[in-house]
Protein backbone atom coordinates (compact mmCIF):
# COMPACT_ATOMS: atom_id res chain seq x y z
CA UNK A 1 0.00 0.00 0.00
CA UNK A 2 1.36 3.43 -0.91
CA UNK A 3 2.35 5.83 1.86
CA UNK A 4 -0.31 8.38 0.85
CA UNK A 5 -3.01 5.70 0.93
CA UNK A 6 -1.82 4.50 4.34
CA UNK A 7 -1.74 8.05 5.67
CA UNK A 8 -5.22 8.89 4.32
CA UNK A 9 -6.60 5.65 5.73
CA UNK A 10 -5.05 6.21 9.15
CA UNK A 11 -6.22 9.85 9.16
CA UNK A 12 -9.78 8.70 8.40
CA UNK A 13 -9.70 6.09 11.15
CA UNK A 14 -8.31 8.65 13.63
CA UNK A 15 -11.02 11.17 12.67
CA UNK A 16 -13.69 8.51 13.27
CA UNK A 17 -12.13 7.68 16.65
CA UNK A 18 -12.07 11.41 17.47
CA UNK A 19 -15.81 11.68 16.78
CA UNK A 20 -16.55 8.51 18.76
CA UNK A 21 -14.53 9.67 21.76
CA UNK A 22 -16.42 12.98 21.73
CA UNK A 23 -19.65 11.01 22.25
CA UNK A 24 -18.06 9.12 25.15
CA UNK A 25 -17.25 12.29 27.09
CA UNK A 26 -17.93 12.46 30.82
CA UNK A 27 -20.20 15.44 31.48
CA UNK A 28 -21.02 16.85 34.89
CA UNK A 29 -22.46 20.21 35.99
CA UNK A 30 -20.74 22.38 33.41
CA UNK A 31 -17.57 20.28 33.19
CA UNK A 32 -16.88 17.98 30.28
CA UNK A 33 -14.02 15.50 30.28
CA UNK A 34 -13.32 14.29 26.78
CA UNK A 35 -10.62 12.24 25.17
CA UNK A 36 -11.22 13.29 21.56
CA UNK A 37 -7.89 15.08 21.35
CA UNK A 38 -5.94 11.79 21.56
CA UNK A 39 -6.46 10.82 17.89
CA UNK A 40 -5.69 14.41 16.82
CA UNK A 41 -2.49 14.24 18.86
CA UNK A 42 -1.50 10.89 17.37
CA UNK A 43 -2.12 12.03 13.79
CA UNK A 44 -0.24 15.29 14.34
CA UNK A 45 2.73 13.48 15.90
CA UNK A 46 2.81 10.96 13.06
CA UNK A 47 2.17 13.09 9.99
CA UNK A 48 2.39 16.76 10.91
CA UNK A 49 0.16 19.82 11.00
CA UNK A 50 -2.07 19.19 7.98
CA UNK A 51 -3.03 15.70 9.10
CA UNK A 52 -3.50 16.86 12.69
CA UNK A 53 -5.75 19.71 11.57
CA UNK A 54 -7.70 17.46 9.17
CA UNK A 55 -8.30 14.85 11.87
CA UNK A 56 -9.35 17.49 14.41
CA UNK A 57 -11.62 19.25 11.94
CA UNK A 58 -13.26 16.17 10.45
CA UNK A 59 -13.71 14.36 13.77
CA UNK A 60 -15.24 17.40 15.44
CA UNK A 61 -17.45 18.24 12.44
CA UNK A 62 -18.88 14.71 12.50
CA UNK A 63 -19.54 14.94 16.24
CA UNK A 64 -21.05 18.44 16.04
CA UNK A 65 -23.35 17.52 13.14
CA UNK A 66 -24.57 14.31 14.74
CA UNK A 67 -24.99 15.74 18.25
CA UNK A 68 -26.12 19.35 17.67
CA UNK A 69 -26.66 19.86 13.95
CA UNK A 70 -25.48 23.09 12.38
CA UNK A 71 -25.73 26.19 14.56
CA UNK A 72 -24.22 29.63 14.35
CA UNK A 73 -21.60 28.61 16.92
CA UNK A 74 -20.60 25.29 15.31
CA UNK A 75 -17.32 26.73 13.93
CA UNK A 76 -16.37 27.88 17.44
CA UNK A 77 -16.50 24.29 18.71
CA UNK A 78 -14.55 22.92 15.73
CA UNK A 79 -11.74 25.48 15.97
CA UNK A 80 -9.95 24.16 19.12
CA UNK A 81 -9.23 20.71 17.71
CA UNK A 82 -8.22 22.09 14.31
CA UNK A 83 -5.74 24.47 15.94
CA UNK A 84 -4.52 21.71 18.28
CA UNK A 85 -3.69 19.50 15.31
CA UNK A 86 -1.87 22.36 13.57
CA UNK A 87 0.03 23.34 16.72
CA UNK A 88 1.19 19.86 17.74
CA UNK A 89 1.86 18.82 14.14
CA UNK A 90 3.95 21.90 13.40
CA UNK A 91 6.00 21.38 16.56
CA UNK A 92 6.54 17.69 15.81
CA UNK A 93 7.50 18.37 12.19
CA UNK A 94 9.87 21.16 13.23
CA UNK A 95 11.65 18.68 15.52
CA UNK A 96 11.86 15.93 12.90
CA UNK A 97 9.03 13.92 14.49
CA UNK A 98 11.44 12.79 17.21
CA UNK A 99 10.42 14.41 20.49
CA UNK A 100 12.08 13.89 23.84
CA UNK A 101 9.92 13.15 26.87
CA UNK A 102 10.27 16.77 27.98
CA UNK A 103 9.25 18.06 24.54
CA UNK A 104 6.28 15.70 24.46
CA UNK A 105 5.07 16.90 27.85
CA UNK A 106 5.51 20.53 26.77
CA UNK A 107 3.63 20.25 23.48
CA UNK A 108 0.80 18.06 24.80
CA UNK A 109 0.13 20.06 27.97
CA UNK A 110 0.39 23.41 26.18
CA UNK A 111 -1.86 22.04 23.43
CA UNK A 112 -4.45 20.91 25.97
CA UNK A 113 -4.29 24.39 27.52
CA UNK A 114 -4.91 25.84 24.06
CA UNK A 115 -8.02 23.66 23.65
CA UNK A 116 -9.31 24.61 27.11
CA UNK A 117 -8.78 28.34 26.54
CA UNK A 118 -10.49 28.32 23.14
CA UNK A 119 -13.33 26.16 24.46
CA UNK A 120 -13.79 28.58 27.37
CA UNK A 121 -14.00 31.52 24.97
CA UNK A 122 -16.40 29.52 22.78
CA UNK A 123 -18.54 28.73 25.82
CA UNK A 124 -18.62 32.42 26.74
CA UNK A 125 -19.72 33.44 23.22
CA UNK A 126 -22.19 30.54 22.89
CA UNK A 127 -23.74 31.31 26.28
CA UNK A 128 -24.29 34.95 25.33
CA UNK A 129 -25.78 34.10 21.94
CA UNK A 130 -28.18 31.50 23.35
CA UNK A 131 -28.91 33.32 26.62
CA UNK A 132 -27.63 30.90 29.23
CA UNK A 133 -24.69 33.00 30.43
CA UNK A 134 -23.95 33.38 34.11
CA UNK A 135 -20.51 34.25 35.56
CA UNK A 136 -20.14 31.01 37.52
CA UNK A 137 -20.35 29.10 34.27
CA UNK A 138 -17.19 30.70 32.94
CA UNK A 139 -15.19 32.05 35.89
CA UNK A 140 -16.28 29.55 38.54
CA UNK A 141 -15.41 26.53 36.45
CA UNK A 142 -12.14 27.84 35.04
CA UNK A 143 -9.87 26.38 37.75
CA UNK A 144 -11.47 22.91 37.63
CA UNK A 145 -11.30 23.02 33.81
CA UNK A 146 -7.61 23.92 33.95
CA UNK A 147 -6.95 21.13 36.47
CA UNK A 148 -8.66 18.59 34.22
CA UNK A 149 -6.75 19.98 31.26
CA UNK A 150 -3.36 19.57 32.93
CA UNK A 151 -4.21 16.07 34.20
CA UNK A 152 -5.27 15.05 30.68
CA UNK A 153 -2.11 16.59 29.26
CA UNK A 154 0.08 14.58 31.60
CA UNK A 155 -1.82 11.35 30.90
CA UNK A 156 -1.82 11.91 27.13
CA UNK A 157 1.92 12.71 27.22
CA UNK A 158 2.53 9.28 28.71
CA UNK A 159 0.11 7.42 26.42
CA UNK A 160 0.79 9.02 23.02
CA UNK A 161 4.40 7.84 22.51
CA UNK A 162 3.33 4.26 23.26
CA UNK A 163 0.76 4.47 20.45
CA UNK A 164 2.78 6.54 17.98
CA UNK A 165 5.92 4.34 17.92
CA UNK A 166 4.24 1.19 16.54
CA UNK A 167 2.15 3.26 14.13
CA UNK A 168 5.30 4.91 12.76
CA UNK A 169 6.60 1.50 11.75
CA UNK A 170 3.44 0.41 9.93
CA UNK A 171 2.67 3.79 8.34
CA UNK A 172 5.90 3.85 6.31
Amino acid sequence: MKTNTKQMTLNSVLAAICATLAFLAISTQGLKITFESIPVLIGALLFGPLSGAAIGTLGTVIYQLLKFGVTITTPLWILPYTLYGLYVGYYAKRHGFKLSTKQTFFIVISGELLITMINTISLYIDSHIYGYYYPALIVGLLLPRLGICIAKGIAFSLIAPQIVKPLQRISK
